[in-house]
């Protein structure tokens, strides 16, 4: 008899455990809050030395006033199939004097203008969002500089190596990997499964579930979740500014990179130009 209720009591455990296994919940919607740390004056520093006649101006700005390090925040919308990320807050940690920032009013919150010909790299006042749609490999970017812009793409094809290392961000387990684009661009992603979108920050992707952190070493830049929430709303299909203009991406490289050369800007390649752009 004893025996027969140690085994009624062990199924009851084996069957409550299976229960609460089918029961685990993958969000399929939600918002994920991500903080964006990168190093200016480092980062254009090696841009800079990395070019030919390199004049010390021009396009990459005056790097004496640049900060050490910058602080952002940035938010993400997603669904099942699409994700929507936006930076919404700047927080600026600097050792440089340079404490003074233009800002202008915008639906979006703070935002910053620049010319394309004019003397300094993109700023990180600028409002940027970032679009990305997984079951149809597209990705839209919208940036206002001296007009407001929406630049069209595929999604950019990354090679990922997986690795056994893992940790915890905003309370996910995540796994290590180490990707590289098409024109050898080195990132470290660390990606969730338990959230199934594969998606992640900027335009970051191809993984079999959400990217909560990513690092770009060759650009000083690293992207970390702080919190996930879940909600049952879509991501909006009708974000795109109005009076946008709508570009292929490398269209719209060429035309401001020829506008730069044309005012006697500094010879910037594509890909430097797009990564400075986009991160």
């Amino acid at each position: 008899m004893i025996r027969v209720i140690y085994f009624l009591i062990l199924a009851g455990c084996i069957s409550t455990q299976n229960l609460h296994a089918q029961y685990v919940y993958f969000p399929a919607k939600g918002t994920i809050y991500f903080e964006k740390t990168d190093h200016p004056k480092a980062r254009i520093r090696q841009m800079m030395n990395s070019q030919s006649n390199n004049r010390g101006g021009g396009f990459w700005g005056n790097i004496d006033q640049m900060p050490e390090t910058r602080v952002s925040q940035y938010v993400m919308k997603f669904d099942q199939t699409q994700s929507l990320m936006q930076n919404v807050v700047d927080k600026t940690e600097s050792t440089s004097n340079n404490s003074n920032r233009s800002r202008g009013n915008s639906r979006f919150g703070g935002q910053m203008r620049v010319s394309v010909g004019g003397g300094g790299a993109f700023s990180s006042n600028e409002q940027k969002m970032y679009y990305q749609n997984i079951k149809t490999s597209q990705s839209k970017v919208q940036i206002e500089l001296d007009e407001i812009y929406v630049l069209e793409d595929s999604l950019q094809e990354i090679t990922w190596r997986f690795t056994d290392e893992y940790r915890q961000i905003a309370g996910y387990d995540c796994r290590r990997v180490n990707g590289a684009t098409k024109d050898s661009l080195y990132l470290v992603a660390f990606y969730t499964d338990q959230i199934p979108l594969g998606s992640g920050p900027i335009l970051a992707h191809g993984l079999p579930g959400m990217i909560l952190g990513l690092a770009i070493p060759e650009m000083h830049i690293n992207y970390w979740a702080t919190k996930v929430e879940f909600s049952n709303e879509d991501v909006s299909r009708n974000w795109e500014d109005k009076k946008a203009k709508a570009l292929k991406t490398n269209d719209f490289a060429d035309l401001i990179l020829r506008q730069m050369r044309g005012r006697g800007g500094q010879d910037v390649s594509r890909r430097k130009f797009l990564e400075q752009l986009y991160y």
